[in-house]
């Protein structure tokens, strides 16, 4: 059916799969016969319980979870996870991070608030143009964890392989990547991810931790929902949780195991990724600006000859209707967010459009 939805190319708060949307409309006055909408539902109820038990296991069938590790349903976002961290895992204050762009420099400026922080690798010096060696990183022995954000929504680059982290824990940040392609979760000591950019609406994360890394010996002065140890021994309702949004996971969790799982979602992302890609390769008029073995699937960021013509082009395609086309503010250009439920359709679409663009011009 055609709602008149727009393609929408945002960073996030991103589209969500229109089979989901639909049931999430069919429920909302009157969730299973309880005569409620979610929004309106206790979080202690049996109903809602059985919501949150629900996204807990299809999450571990599709990402084949393994039992020693546990699934946290956080609000905050992400960005609150920079901090939560740092003030969980840190046992001898001291941590590696990578920097590859924007939001690993985050974390990085969060983490120097309660440890010493080790920049072990940088791409700083091509503007987070690639992924630097992580083969043979300087990592202290007494290191607590490695950190990497995995996929860099800003920047658009991605990890092909993970670093060596020496037998230290690895920390990713997987908010523009998760549940894009499978993921071994065993190689993690910890992974996380705001939702709002591949599987819901925003203010919630999810955060995937190892069970032995879930520590009850912390500093007095951590706040009490930052803490790991409390969230999981209160099955993420210490509070009231974001129940709209755990409601809204679920079921984009559901969606993926009825399509394929995340094999299937991986196919459908290269499909539509190369589309834009090999069009960009060609193009005399636009160009990628990410190094081509370290291209994200998920974040595609490009630019003209100038500013103006970059201007020019979002302008023209917010009027077409392919929408949210502008680079981030700190970098310019031009970036479109092709998550997981970005149809192949609306990529052939903006490619055409683009390429139209082009040849009016020449």
């Amino acid at each position: 059916m055609n709602y008149g939805r727009t393609y929408n190319f945002s960073a996030g708060p991103a589209m969500m799969p229109e089979p989901v949307l639909e049931e999430i409309r069919d429920e909302m006055m009157n969730y299973r016969g309880s005569g409620m909408c979610v929004m309106e539902m206790s979080h202690r109820s049996k109903v809602f319980q059985q919501i949150v038990d629900e996204a807990v296991q299809d999450l571990r069938d599709l990402m084949h979870i393994p039992d020693n590790y546990r699934i946290l349903f956080l609000q905050g976002g992400a960005t609150l996870q920079f901090a939560a961290i740092p003030l969980n895992l840190m046992k001898n204050g001291k941590a590696v991070y990578i920097e590859t762009g924007a939001w690993s420099k985050k974390a990085i400026a969060e983490a120097k608030k309660y440890g010493e922080v080790i920049v072990a690798a940088s791409s700083k010096d091509r503007n987070f143009s690639y992924i630097p060696d992580c083969s043979d990183l300087d990592i202290p022995e007494d290191t607590d964890y490695v950190y990497i954000c995995e996929n860099e929504t800003i920047h658009g680059l991605t990890y092909q392989q993970l670093p060596n982290t020496k037998g230290h824990i690895l920390v990713s940040d997987q908010s523009s990547m998760f549940l894009s392609k499978p993921c071994n979760v065993a190689d993690y000591g910890l992974i996380y991810a705001g939702v709002q950019k591949n599987v819901g609406p925003a203010g919630m994360s999810v955060v995937i931790i190892r069970e032995d890394l879930i520590r009850e010996d912390l500093d007095p002065k951590v706040p009490v929902y930052m803490r790991y140890d409390i969230q999981d021994k209160n099955g993420s309702m210490y509070n009231t949780p974001n129940c709209w949004a755990i409601y809204c996971c679920g079921k984009v969790f559901k969606y993926l195991k009825s399509i394929g799982g995340l094999e299937e979602m991986a196919r459908r992302n290269e499909e539509k990724a190369k589309i834009l890609y090999d069009f960009l390769d060609e193009s005399k008029m636009f160009r990628g600006t990410v190094d081509k073995e370290f291209r994200s699937l998920m974040n595609v960021p490009f630019v003209t000859e100038s500013a103006d013509l970059d201007a020019e082009v979002v302008k023209a395609t917010k009027a077409a209707g392919y929408d949210n086309l502008k680079g981030h503010k700190s970098v310019g250009g031009l970036r479109a967010s092709i998550y997981n439920a970005m149809p192949k359709e609306g990529v052939v679409a903006l490619v055409e459009f683009l390429k139209k663009f082009e040849a009016e011009r020449q």
